[in-house]
């Protein structure tokens, strides 16, 4: 079995991490803040927390492809992590938010995304890119996430 392959993407925000926690948790919007996005289906009810789950569709190089992600850990407003299994992988994203300074006026946001093939199963295309040289493509998709969503926060501040 291939061994796991990780991402991790950083990025600066101008607000503070109560700010950028509301943004990166607020499913219903997350269509509208992030272009790689297509759409969000909220699964089930309630605040954001261990258990929530949604549909999340999204075009990578030309292709729709949709995941159910669920959250498996959630510290707000610090960090959560998610997974989701699809065509022989099993993938986790973490969203860790960190207080830049005292004055908490700006946030280092990190973001780490792991792919693990799994028993069986014909690989999907996120299985495909995260494998040689889609490694920076799902880097540069995370990149472009996090600019994003530090637009929008920043906007919002």
């Amino acid at each position: 079995m291939a061994a796991s392959r990780t991402v991790v993407v950083e990025r600066r925000i101008q607000a503070p991490p109560g700010l950028v926690w509301e943004a990166i948790t607020d499913l219903p919007e997350m269509a509208q803040v992030l272009s790689g996005v297509e759409r969000i289906e909220v699964l089930t009810e309630g605040g954001f927390a261990v258990g929530t789950r949604w549909r999340e569709t999204r075009r990578m190089l030309g292709k729709e492809a949709t995941e159910v992600m669920t959250v498996t850990e959630c510290v707000p407003p610090e960090r959560y992590v998610t997974v989701a299994d699809s065509h022989g992988m099993h993938y986790e994203s973490e969203f860790e938010l960190m207080k830049g300074d005292a004055a908490a006026t700006w946030t280092t946001a990190v973001m780490r995304f792991t792919a693990t093939p799994t028993a069986g199963g014909p690989m999907g295309l996120l299985s495909r890119l995260i494998g040689g040289l889609g490694v920076k493509a799902v880097s540069r998709a995370l990149a472009k996430d996090l600019d994003e969503m530090a637009r929008a926060v920043e906007r919002r501040g």
